[in-house]
C-alpha cells in the first residue's frame, strides 16, 4: 500500500474516531440535561406545592390574613418567607442552568430581579412577625427563640449576599478580576444561605406546632398536615442544594459571557 493511501486511511479512521467521541458526548450532554430537568421539575413542583400548602394551612388553620389583628398578621410571615426566601430564592439560585443557552445579561437581570422579589417579601414577612409580638395582648417579647436567632442571621446574610452580588456583577465599572475572584464566594454563600433558610424555616414549623397546635402529641390534622409540610420542606431543600452544587449541571461559559453589561455592542 502506497503512502497516501495508508494516510488516507488512517485520516478517515481519526475522522471515524473523533465523530463517534462526539457522538457520546452529545449523547452524555442529552443525558445530564434529561436528568436535570427532571430534577428541577420535581424542586419547582415541591417548592410550589409547599407554598400551596402553607397558604391553605393559614387559610384553614389559622383564619387567614390580616393587618388590624396580631394573630392574623403573623400569617403573612410565614406565608411570605416560604415564598420569598425559599422557593422564589431557590428558583434565582439555579436560573442559570435552568436557561443555560440564554444571554448572560438577561440571566445576571432575571437572577438579581428574583432576589430583589424575595427581599421584599422578607422585609414584609419580619415586620409582621415584630407587629404580631408588639401588637399583641399583652405585647411578647421578640428574638428570644433559636428560630428567630438564626433566621434574623440568614436575613442579614441574604441582604449582605444581595448587595453585594449586585455591585459585583451589575454595578458598572469593576474589573473582570474582581468579579471573577467573588463568583465563587457569591456561589458558596448562596448555597449556605439557603440551607440556613431550610433549617430557620424548620425550627418555625417546630416551634409553631409545638406551642400553637392543641394536644400536639395527640395527632391532630393540623400537626400532621404541619409535619407533611416539613417532610416537603426538606425534600425541597436536598435537591436544590444538591442541584447547585454538583458541576456536573454547571453552565458552560458562552463567549458572551465575557461581555459587560454597560457594553453596547452586545
Amino acid at each position: 500500500m502506497s503512502s497516501e493511501s495508508l494516510s488516507s486511511v488512517e485520516g478517515e479512521e481519526a475522522q471515524q474516531t473523533i465523530g463517534l467521541i462526539s457522538n457520546m458526548e452529545a449523547r452524555a450532554d442529552h443525558q445530564m440535561t434529561k436528568r436535570f430537568r427532571l430534577l428541577h421539575g420535581i424542586a419547582t413542583g415541591l417548592g410550589v406545592t409547599l407554598v400551596v400548602l402553607v397558604l391553605t394551612w393559614c387559610l384553614v388553620y389559622r383564619n387567614g390574613f390580616g393587618w388590624e389583628n396580631p394573630d392574623l398578621e403573623f400569617n403573612w410571615h410565614p406565608m411570605l418567607m416560604v415564598s420569598g426566601l425559599i422557593f422564589i430564592y431557590s428558583q434565582a439560585m439555579l436560573i442559570y442552568r435552568t436557561a443555560r443557552h440564554g444571554k448572560k445579561r438577561v440571566l445576571k437581570l432575571t437572577h438579581a430581579v428574583l432576589h430583589f422579589v424575595a427581599f421584599i417579601f422578607t422585609v414584609i414577612a419580619l415586620k409582621a412577625a415584630f407587629d404580631s409580638h408588639n401588637y399583641a395582648t399583652p405585647p411578647k417579647p421578640n428574638l428570644y427563640t433559636l428560630h428567630s436567632w438564626i433566621g434574623l442571621i440568614t436575613v442579614i446574610l441574604f441582604s449582605y449576599q444581595f448587595l453585594s452580588g449586585f455591585i459585583t456583577f451589575l454595578f458598572p465599572g469593576l474589573s473582570r478580576e474582581i468579579r471573577s475572584a467573588y463568583l465563587p464566594v457569591h456561589a458558596h454563600f448562596g448555597s449556605a444561605i439557603f440551607f440556613m433558610a431550610i433549617v430557620s424555616a424548620m425550627m418555625g414549623l417546630a416551634e409553631k406546632a409545638i406551642w400553637g397546635v392543641n394536644a400536639y402529641n395527640t395527632y391532630p390534622p393540623e400537626g400532621i398536615f404541619m409535619n407533611f409540610m416539613g417532610v416537603i420542606l426538606v425534600c425541597l431543600g436536598a435537591i436544590v442544594i444538591y442541584l447547585i452544587n454538583d458541576s456536573t449541571y454547571k453552565r458552560v461559559a458562552l463567549p458572551e459571557e465575557e461581555i459587560t453589561l454597560t457594553d453596547t455592542t452586545e
